[in-house]
Formats: C-alpha cells, sequence, structure tokens
C-alpha cells in the first residue's frame, strides 16, 4: 500500500485522485507521520460496504441462533408464504 503525506495530498489531489482511479490500490495519508486517513476509490469502498452488512448479517444470525431464536423449516416456510403473497 502506498503511503501519501497530507501535504502531497492538498498539493496533487488531482493526480493522487486519477492514479486511484487507475490502479485501485487505497493510500494511506499521514500527518506529522501519523496515519489519519486512506484515500480509496469509490467502487472498492462500495464493495466493503456491502461486504461488511453481510457479515453483519451473518453476526445477527449466529447471535439468534446462540440466543435460540430459531425456526423449524415448517415455520420457516409460512413466515416466508405470507411475506410473498
Amino acid at each position: 500500500m502506498r503511503t501519501e503525506l497530507v501535504t502531497t495530498l492538498k498539493r496533487k489531489a488531482t493526480q493522487l485522485l486519477s492514479e486511484l482511479g487507475r490502479h485501485r490500490e487505497p493510500i494511506l495519508i499521514t500527518q506529522h507521520g501519523t496515519p489519519s486517513a486512506y484515500l480509496v476509490d469509490v467502487e472498492s469502498y462500495e464493495k466493503l460496504q456491502a461486504r461488511i452488512k453481510l457479515l453483519e448479517g451473518i453476526a445477527r444470525g449466529e447471535r439468534a441462533v446462540d440466543d435460540g431464536r430459531t425456526l423449524s423449516n415448517k415455520q420457516a416456510k409460512a413466515k416466508m408464504a405470507r411475506w410473498l403473497k
């Protein structure tokens, strides 16, 4: 992963964005030697958000199973039939 100073971002924002669009590799922005932000292209960011949403759904499902909040196959089919009407 590439690292750039915040001052480079200020001076060469257009160039960095153009390179980001071509290479789709995140750029770590540092401020006073400390990581400050990641610069990522829109498509990669949106894919990452979709993955996070999916993983959160899986985690909610696992918690429901652990808590005993489950349905039998028959109950699930009946509930789905109501939703699909």
